[in-house]
């Protein structure tokens, strides 16, 4: 087996182990089996959703962040050598900070919030996906037109801060929260 494809299988299997981890583990929390399903706050499902995705980038991060502490070129679909070149770019650290660290951090908040109940959680992970979206929407924009190089780790992360931030907004808007009351009122 090629190097490149054991890191991918090892990358896959820390993803599918942290997901499946983190759903037997919610089964235990908030008292009974209900954990992070838990139908008085009106959102089936929608909180375990957040977790999975979060959950999964969050082992993604940590992956780009060894593949850029370590040197190691990240493994693309069809032998791309974009994402490798995003990640040696010099747009790939923050004040020496490699910008895989901060979404591990991010991602990290963000299944905390998913797990947590509670208006202040849904806040705060909404906040942190909006960011999110926000900083992802300037990395598209150096990728393509400074860089002029791909990455498609990144391009998936837009995607799933993307749909953390909308299903999170539904979870807000779920929760009864007066953020979004007094925005609509605007």
């Amino acid at each position: 087996m090629q190097t490149g494809s054991a890191r991918l299988l090892v990358a896959m299997a820390v993803v599918a182990v942290v997901v499946a981890g983190l759903l037997v583990v919610s089964s235990q929390l908030g008292g009974g089996s209900r954990g992070l399903m838990d139908v008085r706050e009106g959102h089936r499902g929608l909180r375990a959703l957040l977790v999975a995705l979060a959950a999964a980038w969050l082992a993604i991060s940590a992956y780009l962040a060894w593949t850029h502490v370590s040197g190691a070129a990240p493994m693309c679909v069809g032998n791309s050598d974009g994402c490798e070149t995003v990640q040696t770019s010099r747009y790939s650290e923050i004040l020496g900070v490699p910008v895989a660290a901060l979404c591990l951090f991010a991602y990290a908040t963000m299944l905390v919030c998913a797990i947590l109940r509670g208006e202040g959680a849904a806040i705060l992970g909404v906040f942190l996906a909006l960011i999110g979206v926000l900083f992802s929407a300037y990395l598209t924009y150096l990728e393509l037109f400074v860089i002029r190089a791909i990455c498609q780790w990144c391009v998936a992360n837009v995607a799933a801060v993307i749909a953390y931030l909308v299903f999170g907004t539904v979870r807000l808007r779920l929760t009864g929260s007066d953020v979004l009351k007094t925005a609509d009122r605007r």
